[in-house]
């Protein structure tokens, strides 16, 4: 990368109205676009340049311009795309917000613009792709601790480009009630967790997707998934 200019790596993330967090009520109809910044810092730690995407961008506008894109946590997608009836643990979804992702993922996957999905990434990536997903996982739901607290251990695929980054083992952070149930078309698993629970979707060599949240973990500054990605984009670049 050295010479090089560092890669744009699209962000995009939640949308809120300022009256769920307790705006002033002139402003509680306005608009906010969220995401936690240790998924940025993460793509800055990398050495890449994290770009805000704001749910109004038409996808296709901008996928040319983008050498990388981290596909954020968040809600849960609506049962619907994946044929399914909510569960009662699913209140809130954001379809908006879905429309956009599942757009954005397709159009990256056919540009071959490098993807890493955290958490809510992986499952949009597996219903993307054909999947659905089992709706409530209690025990992987760990808000009992911190966020930078790990909670369990993941095994990786020996092959794969998450044992090529961490290796065969890790411990991992765990704040999510769903998961994988069917694997959707030409995605591959390579993580899961000691309960057999799927922690890592990958396809072809540019879209890489894990479960748990490596930008909350204490190791975030030099967690290989995110240098991973930024070198990925670079090379996109080229």
């Amino acid at each position: 990368m050295a010479g090089s200019p560092a890669p744009l790596i699209g962000l995009p993330g939640r949308r809120i109205s300022g009256g769920q967090i307790g705006y002033a009520p002139v402003l509680a109809g306005l608009d906010l676009d969220l995401y936690f910044a240790d998924y940025a810092r993460g793509v800055l730690d990398a050495g890449g340049i994290p770009v805000h995407l704001p749910l109004d961008l038409a996808p296709a506008a901008v996928i040319d311009r983008l050498d990388g894109i981290v596909l954020s946590g968040g809600a849960d997608i609506a049962p619907a795309r994946y044929g399914a009836e909510p569960h009662p643990s699913v209140t809130v979804v954001e379809t908006e917000r879905d429309d956009f992702e599942f757009d954005l993922l397709e159009r990256a996957i056919d540009a071959e613009v490098p993807v890493l999905g955290i958490c809510r990434g992986l499952q949009v990536l597996n219903v993307l792709r054909g999947g659905t997903l089992e709706q409530h996982v209690a025990t992987h739901s760990r808000y009992d601790i911190e966020a930078s607290e790990t909670a369990h251990e993941v095994s990786f695929a020996e092959g794969s480009q998450l044992a090529d980054v961490y290796g065969a083992q890790l411990r991992v952070n765990s704040l999510h009630h769903q998961t994988v149930d069917r694997l959707g078309t030409d995605l591959v698993i390579t993580a899961t967790s000691d309960d057999g629970v799927v922690e890592g979707l990958e396809l072809g060599e540019d879209i890489v997707a894990v479960q748990w949240h490596p930008e909350m973990l204490p190791t975030r500054a030099t967690d290989p998934i995110f240098r991973w990605l930024v070198e990925r984009a670079a090379a996109h670049t080229r």
